[in-house]
Order: structure tokens, then C-alpha cells, then sequence
């Protein structure tokens, strides 16, 4: 089967997190009693009709309602699921926990590096467990064996799109995760008619495919097109489109089709960069007993990685948490580390007090769309964690608008910027956000608002939803 890739004038797949042009927002003060009429306003435009909305608003000190539209109704979440994912992996974990990676001695010359899922793993930390084996006058590896049993389960959810899990936004999710799973090359123009010249950013990497570039290199300032095909099986590369002559060269992400051989071919690589030889690699179908490490590595901690998590709308990092909560609750026989830590989730967020039935889930990052979650689910989500030890570590994750991550080019000039902390979700007919607003004079709020089923392109629902933001911004005690 062929997966295909295409790239606009970036270069870079299309995320589900793309940013809205800034709006400009004339300030006006609005009482609480005022605000239903405002909102209803909004959404009972002629524009809006066809669109279905979920709306729900409440001040952060109380569960009364300043505004509610079908709130208890389910919803396709998009990428606020991350909020569910960080705030378990928050409560369980806690926020100084760190992924390890290790690597052990089987036995004379052969060495087992065992992965724990650490999305943040990248070349650095392999550099530094080849120089911590080269401190202990390791110099020859008769057998390094990778041991990619920590996670069980399929690496990518079965629901999940196909041109999710040919993009970097939906790359693999296993135990030796590594450089987030993704390999990139890039491509440069050439004189005008040839084809654009194929630059790989690992050698290794470049090996593994059979190119076939039909792409050429156009006149100036003509438009920029390009569409890669490949089979699953990860051998045949097809590369389509065009590149004017003066583009810069475009940058390409895409997913490991094997990501425990990746990391083995990368590893190796630098182990030999690091005058340490490698004579042969296998993958353990099987986890065994270690004895003494000889190297290790550990992640940032958990409230660095949260960050990367909901401020960048990480995919991967969220796949990562989600199934590290199954150290706290270890898989039943056959059962995948990712539905362990779907059930200590659901345990977790409803010792929050958090409705069990308003939220169904098969993921951690939002990208199926057999998840659905309520508008009132998300906001009990937000007034447990605001009122949690973790409130801070918690907040300081989302975005701020105007300011960080998918809300940077939202919310600028208007009376929102910089008082907005909140999460992004977008895919195809799904536009969401939820979070707090800091009304500098209103008590702080809690919202969300979730959109389905619209026909309207996904930057209109935004502006109209962030103009319903600067309302609730502009909220003042009347």
C-alpha cells in the first residue's frame, strides 16, 4: 500500500495544531448577565447554524454556570484529550518523574539497551551512553540487543487516520523511541528542468529506501508542490512535484516504519563514531532479569515534559505518558500497556471527582476519533487541577495566548493576550480549545468550547471561537 505526504510552501506535513492569523479586538466591558446574550450572538449567526457547538463557562472558584450550550453532549475532542492525558500522569506520577534508558551486560561482549519510552530520547543521550560504555573500557560489542518490550501493544492505534501515521505528528510509539521517531531529508532545488536533488540527514537512514524521484526543479517564484509516496513496508520512496529554482530547500519529516530498527542503525552509528565496534544487532522478542547497569540516561523531568506536551500539542510525548502510567498499574496478561493506562486515567480523574460517563477515550493524544469527551468534562478536569498541589506545574504547561505553542499567533492585540493559558485540538471537522482566563477584573474563569460537525473552514471557527474568548477576557463585576 502507498502513504503519501503533501507538503505546502514549508515543507512540512500538515499538523492538526496549525495557528490562526492574529485578530484585533476592540475592548469592551461586559456584565456576567450579559454573557449569554453576547455568546448566543455569536453562534446564532447564519454562519454558525450548521456548526455543532459545545459551550461551557464557569468561574474558577465555583461550579456555577456563566454560560452553558450543550455541555453534557458528547464530543470529538481533537487535542484536548492531552488535557485528560498530563493531568493522570501529573496526579500519578508526580511532576520530578523521568523516563530511563539503560544499558545492561547479558554476558561477555554482548550488551542489551533496554528503552522505558522516553519520547525525549534524542542523538545527545545516545552520545552519552556510548561515552559512559567508553569510560568503562568497553571497546568491542560482539551483540547489542534491543529490548523493546516495556511497551506492549500496537504502535500506532488502529483508529488512527492514514494520513496521521504517515505524517511526524503521528509517528510510532514504542519502548526506544528515539529522535521522536521521525527521520528527515531535504530537497533542493537544481538547475531548471532537473530534479530536486535528495539531501538525507542520516546515512544510515538513506540506505533502507529505494528512491524514485520524478521531481523537478521549475522557474523562479512558480509555485511550490511536492508529494511523496511510500509503501508501508518502508523499501520504495516516490517523490512528485516541483521547486522553483530560487526556493530554499525544503525540510521532510516522516515516521520510522520500524522504530526499534531505527534506533539500532542510529545507535550503532554513534557507538562506532565513539571507536566502539558492533559486530552484530538483534531485537529480543522478550524481556529478561538484568544485572548491574553499565549506562544510563533519564529524561527531563515530568513538568518539563508537559510542557513539550500541551504547549506544542506533542503527540507522541502524550502516547508516551499515557502508557507510562502503567507503572503504576502493570498490563494484565495480554492487555496493552496503552488500555492499562487508559483505565488508571479513568480511576485517577474520577478520585478528581471528574464524571466517569462524561468521556470515552482509546488514546492519550486526541488523534482517534473514537474518542469523545463533554464540554463539562473538560472544565471539571480544569477546576480539579486548579485546586490540586500540581495547580502550578499543571497551568504553566498550555499555551498562553499570544505568547507560547499553538496559541502564539492567537489572540494577539485583543484584551486576551497574555491572560489566556489554554489547549488547543483541531482535525478535520473538529476545532476545540479549553483552559483559564485571568479577567484582570472578573474572578478567574474556566471554559470550553468544542465544535463538530461544521462545513466551515477550521480558521473561521477559530475566529468566532476566539472572540467568544475576549468576551469572557473582558468580563468585569457589574
Amino acid at each position: 500500500m502507498l502513504i503519501g505526504i503533501q507538503l505546502g510552501l514549508t515543507g512540512k506535513p500538515a499538523n492538526p495544531q496549525t495557528q490562526v492569523p492574529p485578530t484585533e479586538t476592540t475592548t469592551k466591558s461586559i456584565c456576567p448577565l450579559q454573557l449569554p446574550a453576547s455568546i448566543n450572538a455569536v453562534l446564532d449567526r447564519p454562519l454558525m447554524r450548521r456548526s455543532r457547538w459545545g459551550v461551557l463557562v464557569q468561574p474558577l472558584s465555583s461550579t456555577q454556570n456563566l454560560y452553558s450550550r450543550d455541555a453534557q453532549k458528547y464530543f470529538t475532542p481533537a487535542s484536548v484529550t492531552k488535557l485528560l492525558t498530563t493531568a493522570a500522569a501529573l496526579q500519578q506520577l508526580g511532576q520530578d518523574f523521568r523516563f530511563r534508558t539503560s544499558i545492561y551486560s547479558d554476558r561477555n561482549g554482548v550488551l542489551r539497551v533496554v528503552g522505558r519510552g522516553d519520547p525525549s530520547l534524542t542523538d545527545t543521550q545516545l552520545v552519552s551512553l556510548a561515552r559512559q560504555l567508553k569510560e568503562k573500557s568497553i571497546q568491542d560489542i560482539k551483540l547489542l540487543i534491543a529490548d523493546d518490550n516495556y511497551i506492549q501493544g500496537d504502535v500506532v492505534h488502529p483508529s488512527w487516520q492514514w494520513e496521521d501515521i504517515q505524517s511526524d505528528y503521528g509517528a510510532p510509539i514504542n519502548s526506544l523511541i528515539l529522535n521522536q521517531n521521525v527521520f528527515g531529508l531535504k530537497l533542493q532545488p537544481q538547475t531548471v528542468g532537473r530534479p530536486l536533488n535528495v539531501l538525507w540527514n542520516e546515512t544510515d537512514e538513506e540506505r533502507q529506501w529505494r528512491v524514485v524521484n520524478r521531481s523537478v526543479t521549475t522557474a523562479e517564484n512558480q509555485p511550490s508542490s511536492i508529494n511523496i509516496t511510500r509503501d508501508f513496508k518502508g523499501s520504495s520512496l516516490q517523490i512528485q512535484g516541483q521547486l522553483p529554482i530560487n526556493a530554499k530547500p525544503t525540510l521532510v519529516n516522516l515516521p520510522a516504519i520500524d522504530p526499534t530498527e531505527h534506533f539500532l542503525r542510529r545507535f550503532r552509528s554513534i557507538l562506532k563514531t565513539e571507536e566502539i565496534s558492533v559486530t552484530q544487532t538483534f531485537v529480543s522478542p522478550f524481556s529478561m532479569k538484568y544485572n548491574e547497569e553499565l549506562a544510563g540516561v533519564d529524561s527531563p523531568p515530568l513538568s518539563e515534559l508537559l510542557i513539550e506536551t500541551n504547549t506544542n500539542s506533542n503527540n507522541l510525548f502524550a502516547e508516551s505518558l499515557l502508557r507510562a502510567l502503567a507503572i503504576k498499574k502493570p498490563p494484565a496478561q495480554n492487555q496493552a500497556t496503552a488500555d492499562a493506562g487508559l483505565e488508571l486515567m479513568k480511576a485517577t480523574l474520577t478520585q478528581l471527582e471528574v464524571d466517569p460517563t462524561g468521556y470515552t477515550l482509546v488514546d492519550g493524544s486526541g488523534l482517534s476519533t473514537k474518542n469523545s469527551i463533554s464540554p463539562e468534562t473538560l472544565v471539571q478536569v480544569l477546576q480539579a487541577m486548579a485546586k490540586s498541589p500540581s495547580a502550578s506545574v499543571y497551568r504553566a504547561s498550555l499555551p498562553v495566548a499570544g505568547r507560547s505553542g499553538t496559541l502564539k499567533n492567537r489572540f494577539l492585540k485583543t484584551p486576551a493576550e497574555g491572560i489566556v493559558q489554554a489547549k488547543t485540538g483541531t482535525m478535520t471537522g473538529v476545532v476545540s480549545l479549553a483552559g483559564y482566563v485571568n479577567a484582570p477584573n472578573y474572578s478567574p474563569l474556566v471554559f470550553s468550547i468544542m465544535v463538530n460537525q461544521t462545513g466551515q473552514p477550521a480558521s473561521v471557527i477559530r475566529q468566532t471561537m476566539d472572540e467568544i474568548v475576549v468576551m469572557l477576557a473582558q468580563l468585569q463585576r457589574c
